[in-house]
């Protein structure tokens, strides 16, 4: 059987340097798709486009993958930005969430990783705490924490255990979105992982980043779904 095709959403940067270039740019860390290959995937990326062709655009995939990166805009869940929040990313916004509803209707596997993960609670409805306190205190260095399953969750089902997982982000899932189940929790109480019932299909969040570490065991979950 062919490989499940997984669509993964990019960066959009005004500037970006490699060899003898600087130039705008769409881009994506290289643990991204390595970690889709190495779950058994063929990873296709995703740069922001038209919010109108999500739907075509995920009729041809497998299974979708919301990225990482900037904070959320706060006008998305209805608030106004606090002074620690980053600057917006609307194109990237816009874009994501269109593939967000596009999945969610189509079905499609959807797996949020960080700021994906917050996304997913945004489009649900959900809001988000803009600023955690002594999260990602050293800029551009990831860190590390345990998580802990939810026990009856589809992630408990992948991760039975708890893990110690990657982690770079400042902010958090406040209200959670319309049929979103938290699935893990930080040791401070700070959801690690939210999750549809599976009546809805297979879509999972999780705060972390599993392309920065060793355990494939999310993407694999993915792509066996997506497959």
């Amino acid at each position: 059987m062919p490989k499940p095709l997984i669509g993964v959403t990019t960066y959009l940067e005004a500037t970006a340097k490699w060899g003898v270039w600087e130039l705008p740019a769409a881009l994506l860390p290289a643990g991204y798709p390595r970690l889709v290959q190495a779950a058994g995937g063929i990873a296709a990326m995703l740069p922001p486009d038209d919010p109108a062709l999500a739907e075509s655009v995920v009729a041809r995939l497998d299974g979708l993958v919301i990225a990482g990166g900037p904070d959320v805009e706060p006008e998305r869940y209805g608030a106004a930005p606090e002074p620690r929040t980053g600057p917006p990313a609307r194109e990237r916004d816009a874009w994501e969430l269109a593939l967000i509803g596009a999945a969610l209707e189509s079905g499609t596997p959807l797996l949020g990783i960080c700021r994906g993960m917050q996304l997913l609670n945004v489009a649900l409805g959900g809001t988000l705490v803009q600023h955690l306190d002594g999260h990602r205190a050293d800029l551009g260095v990831f860190g590390s924490h345990t998580v802990k399953p939810v026990p009856g969750t589809r992630y408990a089902e992948i991760v039975p255990d708890t893990s110690s997982v990657p982690t770079y982000h400042h902010q958090s899932l406040d209200r959670l979105g319309e049929g979103l189940d938290p699935s893990a929790f930080a040791e401070d109480g700070t959801v690690e992982a939210v999750e549809l019932p599976a009546g809805r299909g297979w879509v999972l969040g999780v705060q972390w980043h599993p392309e920065m570490g060793e355990d494939t065991r999310v993407m694999e979950a993915l792509v066996r779904a997506a497959g």
